[in-house]
Protein backbone atom coordinates (compact mmCIF):
# COMPACT_ATOMS: atom_id res chain seq x y z
CA UNK A 1 0.00 0.00 0.00
CA UNK A 2 3.06 2.37 0.99
CA UNK A 3 6.50 3.66 -0.95
CA UNK A 4 9.33 5.58 0.40
CA UNK A 5 9.42 8.95 -1.10
CA UNK A 6 11.55 11.14 -0.33
CA UNK A 7 11.63 14.49 1.53
CA UNK A 8 13.57 18.05 2.27
CA UNK A 9 13.63 19.82 4.89
CA UNK A 10 13.74 23.72 5.33
CA UNK A 11 17.66 23.35 5.70
CA UNK A 12 17.78 21.31 2.32
CA UNK A 13 18.02 17.99 4.49
CA UNK A 14 16.97 15.18 2.51
CA UNK A 15 15.21 12.08 4.29
CA UNK A 16 13.00 9.28 3.30
CA UNK A 17 9.34 8.52 4.06
CA UNK A 18 6.88 6.07 3.80
CA UNK A 19 3.72 6.86 2.99
CA UNK A 20 0.53 4.97 2.35
CA UNK A 21 -2.63 6.73 0.35
CA UNK A 22 -6.13 5.51 0.97
CA UNK A 23 -7.84 4.05 -2.80
CA UNK A 24 -10.06 6.87 -1.93
CA UNK A 25 -9.93 10.83 -1.66
CA UNK A 26 -7.93 11.05 1.97
CA UNK A 27 -10.21 12.50 4.74
CA UNK A 28 -7.35 13.60 6.52
CA UNK A 29 -3.39 13.17 6.49
CA UNK A 30 -1.65 11.36 9.88
CA UNK A 31 2.24 11.41 10.31
CA UNK A 32 3.60 8.23 12.29
CA UNK A 33 6.50 9.03 14.37
CA UNK A 34 8.70 5.62 14.64
CA UNK A 35 10.25 4.33 17.64
CA UNK A 36 13.71 4.15 18.71
CA UNK A 37 13.59 1.16 15.92
CA UNK A 38 13.22 3.03 12.64
CA UNK A 39 10.89 3.03 10.29
CA UNK A 40 10.90 -0.86 10.48
CA UNK A 41 7.84 -3.15 9.20
CA UNK A 42 5.74 -2.76 11.89
CA UNK A 43 5.53 1.28 11.77
CA UNK A 44 5.00 1.03 7.91
CA UNK A 45 2.37 -1.60 8.92
CA UNK A 46 0.97 1.23 11.54
CA UNK A 47 1.13 3.85 8.50
CA UNK A 48 -0.63 1.54 6.10
CA UNK A 49 -3.41 0.81 8.41
CA UNK A 50 -4.29 4.59 8.96
CA UNK A 51 -4.51 4.71 4.75
CA UNK A 52 -6.98 1.47 4.87
CA UNK A 53 -9.03 3.69 7.54
CA UNK A 54 -8.70 6.55 4.98
CA UNK A 55 -6.02 8.81 5.45
CA UNK A 56 -3.04 9.52 4.02
CA UNK A 57 -0.20 8.52 6.16
CA UNK A 58 3.79 9.88 6.49
CA UNK A 59 6.09 8.52 8.52
CA UNK A 60 9.34 10.26 8.50
CA UNK A 61 12.90 8.40 9.20
CA UNK A 62 13.84 9.98 12.07
CA UNK A 63 17.11 8.97 12.52
CA UNK A 64 18.41 9.65 9.06
CA UNK A 65 20.64 12.91 10.71
CA UNK A 66 22.70 10.49 12.35
CA UNK A 67 22.32 7.21 10.38
CA UNK A 68 20.48 6.16 6.97
CA UNK A 69 18.78 3.68 6.65
CA UNK A 70 18.04 2.03 9.97
CA UNK A 71 15.30 -0.64 10.31
CA UNK A 72 15.73 -2.91 13.80
CA UNK A 73 14.08 -5.81 15.33
CA UNK A 74 13.23 -6.17 19.25
CA UNK A 75 15.98 -7.93 20.43
CA UNK A 76 18.23 -6.75 23.47
CA UNK A 77 20.89 -5.54 20.77
CA UNK A 78 18.10 -3.89 18.45
CA UNK A 79 17.19 -2.43 22.00
CA UNK A 80 20.68 -1.05 22.85
CA UNK A 81 21.55 0.22 19.01
CA UNK A 82 18.29 2.13 18.79
CA UNK A 83 18.68 3.89 21.97
CA UNK A 84 22.06 5.23 20.82
CA UNK A 85 20.52 6.41 17.80
CA UNK A 86 17.69 7.97 20.00
CA UNK A 87 20.75 9.92 22.22
CA UNK A 88 22.32 10.88 18.83
CA UNK A 89 19.04 12.62 17.72
CA UNK A 90 18.55 13.94 21.14
CA UNK A 91 22.49 15.26 21.18
CA UNK A 92 22.29 17.24 17.72
CA UNK A 93 22.09 21.09 17.88
CA UNK A 94 18.57 22.61 18.17
CA UNK A 95 15.76 22.26 16.98
CA UNK A 96 17.69 18.93 15.69
CA UNK A 97 15.21 17.05 13.69
CA UNK A 98 12.02 18.74 14.63
CA UNK A 99 12.21 20.43 11.23
CA UNK A 100 12.03 17.34 9.64
CA UNK A 101 8.98 16.13 11.16
CA UNK A 102 7.84 19.84 10.40
CA UNK A 103 8.93 19.10 6.43
CA UNK A 104 6.53 15.84 7.32
CA UNK A 105 3.20 17.70 8.64
CA UNK A 106 3.57 20.49 5.32
CA UNK A 107 3.56 16.87 2.68
CA UNK A 108 1.10 15.32 4.30
CA UNK A 109 -1.39 18.80 4.46
CA UNK A 110 0.10 19.44 0.10
CA UNK A 111 -0.49 15.79 -0.72
CA UNK A 112 -4.23 15.58 1.22
CA UNK A 113 -5.85 18.54 0.77
CA UNK A 114 -7.08 18.17 4.53
CA UNK A 115 -5.99 18.41 8.10
CA UNK A 116 -3.09 16.16 9.78
CA UNK A 117 -2.92 14.79 12.69
CA UNK A 118 0.20 13.29 14.54
CA UNK A 119 1.00 9.77 16.12
CA UNK A 120 4.03 8.59 17.99
CA UNK A 121 5.16 5.60 19.99
CA UNK A 122 7.36 5.64 22.40
CA UNK A 123 10.17 8.33 21.15
CA UNK A 124 8.16 9.05 18.58
CA UNK A 125 5.03 9.55 21.54
CA UNK A 126 7.57 12.20 23.06
CA UNK A 127 8.37 13.83 19.82
CA UNK A 128 4.71 13.90 19.20
CA UNK A 129 4.16 15.78 22.15
CA UNK A 130 6.78 18.04 21.53
CA UNK A 131 5.59 18.52 17.93
CA UNK A 132 2.40 19.71 19.38
CA UNK A 133 3.55 22.33 21.06
CA UNK A 134 6.30 23.77 18.75
CA UNK A 135 5.31 22.71 15.28
CA UNK A 136 2.83 24.14 12.60
CA UNK A 137 -0.25 22.55 10.41
CA UNK A 138 -1.47 20.12 12.97
CA UNK A 139 -4.93 19.58 14.12
CA UNK A 140 -4.70 16.58 16.62
CA UNK A 141 -2.07 14.76 18.59
CA UNK A 142 -1.62 11.47 20.07
CA UNK A 143 1.20 9.77 21.62
CA UNK A 144 1.29 6.67 22.86
CA UNK A 145 3.84 5.67 25.88
CA UNK A 146 6.05 9.15 25.34
CA UNK A 147 9.12 8.47 27.06
CA UNK A 148 10.15 11.69 28.74
CA UNK A 149 6.98 13.23 28.55
CA UNK A 150 6.65 13.19 32.39
CA UNK A 151 9.81 15.15 32.50
CA UNK A 152 10.06 18.73 34.12
CA UNK A 153 10.87 20.06 30.73
CA UNK A 154 8.36 18.47 28.52
CA UNK A 155 5.59 18.63 31.28
CA UNK A 156 6.36 22.76 31.00
CA UNK A 157 5.20 22.57 27.45
CA UNK A 158 1.73 23.78 26.15
CA UNK A 159 -0.26 21.95 23.30
CA UNK A 160 -1.14 23.70 21.07
CA UNK A 161 -3.56 21.15 19.54
CA UNK A 162 -6.03 18.36 21.24
CA UNK A 163 -4.01 15.94 22.59
CA UNK A 164 -4.82 12.33 23.19
CA UNK A 165 -2.36 10.16 25.21
CA UNK A 166 -1.77 6.61 25.88
CA UNK A 167 0.16 4.82 28.80
CA UNK A 168 0.75 1.71 30.27
CA UNK A 169 0.21 1.09 34.08
CA UNK A 170 2.76 -1.73 33.89
CA UNK A 171 5.69 0.78 31.88
CA UNK A 172 8.80 0.63 33.89
CA UNK A 173 10.06 3.50 31.77
CA UNK A 174 7.44 5.87 32.60
CA UNK A 175 6.34 5.29 36.40
CA UNK A 176 2.42 5.60 36.81
CA UNK A 177 3.00 8.53 39.70
CA UNK A 178 4.79 10.62 36.95
CA UNK A 179 2.20 10.13 34.53
CA UNK A 180 -0.35 10.95 37.01
CA UNK A 181 1.29 14.54 37.16
CA UNK A 182 1.29 15.13 33.83
CA UNK A 183 -2.56 14.36 33.67
CA UNK A 184 -2.85 16.66 36.60
CA UNK A 185 -0.39 19.75 35.05
CA UNK A 186 -2.58 19.42 31.32
CA UNK A 187 -6.12 18.87 32.37
CA UNK A 188 -6.92 19.79 28.89
CA UNK A 189 -5.04 16.41 27.76
CA UNK A 190 -7.51 13.23 27.40
CA UNK A 191 -5.22 10.48 29.13
CA UNK A 192 -5.76 6.94 29.30
CA UNK A 193 -3.95 4.19 31.48
CA UNK A 194 -3.93 0.46 29.89
CA UNK A 195 -3.42 -2.13 32.18
CA UNK A 196 -0.27 -2.76 29.82
CA UNK A 197 3.64 -2.52 29.45
CA UNK A 198 5.60 -0.57 27.94
CA UNK A 199 5.18 -1.36 23.50
CA UNK A 200 2.13 -2.58 23.91
CA UNK A 201 0.54 -1.64 20.93
CA UNK A 202 3.17 -3.48 18.88
CA UNK A 203 2.35 -6.56 17.54
CA UNK A 204 5.96 -7.50 17.27
CA UNK A 205 6.95 -7.27 20.76
CA UNK A 206 6.74 -9.54 23.81
CA UNK A 207 4.68 -6.38 25.56
CA UNK A 208 1.96 -6.63 23.09
CA UNK A 209 -1.48 -6.36 24.85
CA UNK A 210 -4.11 -6.91 22.32
CA UNK A 211 -7.03 -6.01 24.67
CA UNK A 212 -5.16 -2.46 25.32
CA UNK A 213 -4.01 -2.20 21.77
CA UNK A 214 -7.47 -2.49 20.27
CA UNK A 215 -8.87 0.08 23.14
CA UNK A 216 -6.60 2.51 22.11
CA UNK A 217 -6.84 2.26 18.70
CA UNK A 218 -10.52 2.95 18.13
CA UNK A 219 -10.22 5.94 21.04
CA UNK A 220 -6.91 7.34 18.41
CA UNK A 221 -9.14 6.66 15.62
CA UNK A 222 -12.37 8.57 16.93
CA UNK A 223 -10.37 11.49 17.90
CA UNK A 224 -8.69 11.63 14.19
CA UNK A 225 -11.93 11.54 12.77
CA UNK A 226 -13.56 14.39 15.44
CA UNK A 227 -10.60 16.36 14.63
CA UNK A 228 -8.90 16.42 11.33
CA UNK A 229 -12.79 16.07 9.87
Amino acid sequence: MGQFVDLQSHDGFSFPAWVARPDAPPQGAVVVLQEIFGVNSHIRAVADRFAARGYLAVAPSTFHRVKPGVELGYTSDDMQAGMGLKAAVEALPAPGVMPDIQAAIDYAAQQSGRKVGIVGFCWGGLLTWRAACTLNGLSAAVPYYGGGMTSDAEVARQPRVPVLAHFGERDHYIPLDGVQAFGRAHPEVEVHVYPADHGFNCDQRGSYDEASAMTARDRTLAFFDKHLA
